[in-house]
């Protein structure tokens, strides 16, 4: 029978794309500012420093201080660390971030390692791609691998935090796993020592005997945190122990440091800061500082460490100061978290 000619024919309506079933892995890491402006630094400072985990004041007492003090200086001054490291070209947009470009890297390498199999995702606890929007967007199995190789409730537990808080607010609740920490994964010590192997080929070896250093360099967090059970400092002494045995380092050679104080409480230390000053006015003819605990060059290795550490040694006397990079899109690294990856899928992929 034929169609009158009148006669419009329904629209076939095209089906809705099918969800992606493949499990995923999200891997996850601190943020950054959308570009290295006040405007942008102030949002992030204050979704990471309102965080309980971040600050424990209570926040009757630390919100006046955050929004009448801090969030009034410090923005301007962060905004222009940010814009020593901020990639040429991309001044106003996330990918100009060092931080945000070496963990798109990393999620695209491992998204190769890992094969079609896996859908691999990249997230920031604060800021932007949001960890609670990029679970949202993903099937029933997700797998959270916080690029944090030491665990501390400031970092691993606060992205830990954010998943279980979408977890809560899911009706259809997907399945759920996370890495607590790696500080003794044997793929990690290799990438570290491979990265400080590498340097000291083209460079030579400090030499303890003359006064020569490497500083292992982690992330510090506050003394309270310690004294309350934290283990962080615990991993890193850990992740100290087993790069030292590999390395085969000769004693007095490497010392554990820490460093990104923030605020007048009290710390754990020594301070890189205050270490690489002391050493400087002894005389040390050259100091290597690598840092363990972050797997991308970020505000902290960059800034921090590259320029104010630099800056403090050479002022007080010191010699040579050498900054080693060891994670980024180098293989190790790339191995390291592909490792811990694997862990984590485990029984979800062959």
């Amino acid at each position: 029978m034929k169609t009158p000619a009148h006669a419009v024919e329904d629209p076939v309506t095209p089906a809705p794309p099918r969800p992606d079933s493949r499990p995923a892995l999200i891997l996850a890491n601190l943020g950054t500012p959308e570009s290295p402006t006040a405007k942008h630094v102030r949002p992030f400072l204050r979704d990471f420093l309102t965080d309980r985990r971040v600050v424990e004041t209570h926040p009757a007492l630390w919100r006046p201080i955050l929004e009448g003090i801090v969030l009034t200086i410090r923005p301007a001054r962060s905004a222009r660390k940010y814009a020593t490291i901020w990639r040429p070209g991309h001044e106003t947009s996330h990918s100009g971030s060092p931080l945000m470009h070496h963990t798109e890297r990393q999620g695209e390498l491992l998204a190769a390692e890992l094969g079609d199999a896996v859908q691999v995702r990249i997230a920031m606890r604060y800021g932007e791609p949001a960890l609670g929007r990029v679970m949202g967007e993903l099937c029933r199995r997700i797998a959270v691998l916080p690029a944090y190789p030491q665990y501390s409730a400031s970092s691993q537990g606060t992205v830990i935090d954010e998943a279980a808080r979408f977890i809560l607010a899911s009706r259809d609740q997907p399945e759920l796993r996370t890495i607590r920490s790696f500080p003794d994964s044997p793929a990690y010590i290799e990438a570290l020592a491979t990265a400080i192997e590498k340097h000291w080929e083209r460079h030579g070896r400090p030499d303890p005997a003359s006064g020569g250093r490497l500083l292992l360099s982690f992330h510090s967090i506050p003394q309270a945190m310690h004294d309350a059970g934290d283990p962080y400092r615990s991993e890193c002494e850990r992740t100290a122990a087993l790069l030292t045995a590999r390395l085969d380092a000769p004693e007095g050679l490497i010392r554990t440091t820490f460093q990104s104080v923030f605020g007048p409480a009290a710390w754990i230390g020594p301070a890189t800061i205050d270490t690489v000053g002391e050493l400087g006015a002894a005389g040390c003819p050259r100091v290597d500082v690598i840092c363990p605990g972050f797997m991308a060059d970020c505000l902290e290795t960059l800034e921090e460490i590259d320029q104010l550490n630099r800056q403090t040694f050479t002022a007080a006397g010191g010699g040579d100061f050498h900054y080693i990079p060891w994670g980024n899109d180098e293989p190790a690294c790339v191995a390291a978290l592909a490792e811990q990856a694997r862990g984590a899928l485990s029984g979800w992929v062959d």
